[in-house]
């Protein structure tokens, strides 16, 4: 069983899309896929506009997507061929609490993509690459502190001269490989085989 994470340094750039077209690159092994949101006073973290992802005890919420033609996040990855597909809510700063379910979902899977940045307070993935779009210049906080633990860069281009980011210091990423992703298909051949490396070797 292997745990891969898809982060990004912001919403809109493409990492739902990127989890989606893995997916669909290896439906053979049987994902569960997990997509985790975190609000804040009626605001969601996912696009940055009045949401209604604040739940009822105001703590946490655990949902199961069934509807893969629900237009949803959880939705899409259903639609890719995920064999599960959850959506994790939780306030900002207490994704903790969450951590009991989401390992115990860990534990009854066969493998795990995980759409979040801050799920790696809690756990060490087997793989985390991170989406980055050097012309958009917001950079959250959770993205850079994780940065110079990615396994790998996601990007439009793979040319980083000239990233609009404030403050970011590019060493923090030397080294890392970079694979480019392009819409519609956020697709990268090159990394969905660094993917399958990792699985192999994992479930060795």
């Amino acid at each position: 069983m292997a745990v891969i994470v898809i982060g990004g340094h912001t919403r809109n750039i493409g990492k739902t899309s990127v989890v989606a077209a893995l997916i669909a690159a290896m439906p053979d092994k049987c994902w569960t896929a997990i997509k985790i949101t975190q609000f804040g006073h009626g605001i969601c973290s996912a696009n940055g506009e009045p949401c209604d992802c604040e739940t009822a005890d105001h703590t946490i919420a655990v949902s199961e997507e069934r509807n893969p033609t629900s237009g949803t996040d959880s939705g899409r990855y259903l639609a890719a061929g995920a064999a599960r597909s959850l959506w994790v809510r939780t306030r900002q700063g207490q994704l903790a609490e969450a951590m009991p379910r989401i390992r115990a979902e860990i534990a009854r899977s066969e493998n795990v993509l995980i759409e979040s940045n801050s799920i790696l307070r809690f756990l060490q993935p087997d793989l985390y690459a991170t989406v980055l779009n050097p012309e958009v210049a917001d950079f959250k906080t959770s993205s850079l502190r994780y940065l110079d633990r990615a396994d790998a860069l996601l990007l439009p281009s793979t040319d980083l001269r000239h990233p609009h980011w404030q403050n970011v210091s590019l060493k923090l990423i030397e080294g890392i490989p970079r694979f480019q992703i392009s819409p519609p298909a956020y697709f990268s051949p090159e990394f969905a085989s660094l993917v399958a490396q990792k699985l192999h070797k994992v479930g060795k």
